[in-house]
């Protein structure tokens, strides 16, 4: 089922998960010949429309598919949050490919997207033909994860967008100086829906429950065997120059074990970069390039 959005740049697309959810994902443009669609993969309790301007901006030259994770965006969310699982997301984010006719693409996954990325390279390797993780590999710093789970939980009930903007802002600023008034509006925009006149948060609450059973004091998991899956392919990592997620020694750890690793530090930003400024949406319009030479070789 599809419902166009035409006068927003893409079309709303919904498919049926394995275990009966609604799943809605955006379709930016049409797919082109010789060019890699790009799956653009959204941040813990994020949607699709952080993407909205990388998307809108590469969408003239190839596809872009952005999806919402159940329990995000216009997706169902699950009566079992312990469902709320990369395992799970990476099931549905099969469900998606196979229902658009995606047999290749390159990845683009922002925190929770790039360990859904990585644990794909093990599952459906000959999916990926490139990945960009944006503010994440195998070593998630539990300072920053932690920070995460001290104001997810704890959201407000905004009366207005200023006011949420005023929230994020509050929690936000000063790893993101770089940021515009109109940026972090779009956040709100993206975090909170309109409806009924009133704010409601874009994500199922419940997605904090499986936080909760995280023990900051211990070292967190890694992921180097599922990120040495993707030593075959081209991978762009980019890093908030503020991040409390990924540490600069993970990068550097990365790119001895990736010997063709691209890294891209955003300025002025923290966990995890917005993509919306035009070097951060060239440098991954370059890398993605790439990713089509290296298919047609």
């Amino acid at each position: 089922m599809s419902e166009s959005a035409a006068g927003q740049g893409y079309e709303s697309r919904f498919i049926t998960s394995s275990d009966g959810l609604k799943l809605h994902v955006r379709v930016y443009g049409q797919p082109v010949a010789g060019r890699l669609p790009l799956l653009c993969l959204a941040g813990l309790s994020r949607n699709a429309g952080d993407f909205d301007v990388l998307a809108r901006s590469l969408a003239a030259t190839r596809q872009v598919i952005c999806p919402d994770y159940r329990g995000r965006g216009q997706s169902d969310w699950d009566p079992n949050w312990q469902n709320y699982a990369v395992p799970v997301e990476v099931g549905d984010v099969l469900a998606v490919t196979t229902v658009l006719g995606i047999e290749k693409a390159v990845f683009l996954g922002t925190s929770r997207g790039g360990l859904i990325t990585m644990v794909m390279s093990a599952v459906r390797p000959t999916l990926i033909a490139g990945a960009v993780l944006n503010d994440i590999g195998p070593v998630v710093d539990g300072t920053g994860l932690a920070r995460i789970k001290s104001y997810l939980g704890k959201m407000p009930q905004p009366k207005s967008f200023d006011e949420a903007v005023a929230f994020i802002k509050s929690i936000g600023a000063a790893r993101f100086p770089a940021i515009s008034d109109e940026d972090w509006m779009r956040q709100a925009r993206s975090m909170w829906n309109e409806t009924e006149g009133r704010l409601v948060q874009s994500f199922d609450p419940a997605l904090t429950k499986p936080l909760e059973a995280v023990n900051f004091d211990q070292p967190m998991p890694t992921l180097w065997p599922q990120f040495d899956g993707l030593a075959d392919v081209p991978v762009l990592a980019i890093r908030g120059e503020n991040s409390d997620i990924i540490a600069p020694e993970t990068l550097d750890a990365m790119a001895e074990r990736h010997k063709g690793l691209e890294t891209f530090i955003v300025p002025g930003q923290g966990h995890a970069p917005m993509l919306v400024d035009q070097p951060s949406i060239e440098r991954i319009a370059s890398f993605v390039a790439t990713c089509d030479s290296a298919k047609s070789a």
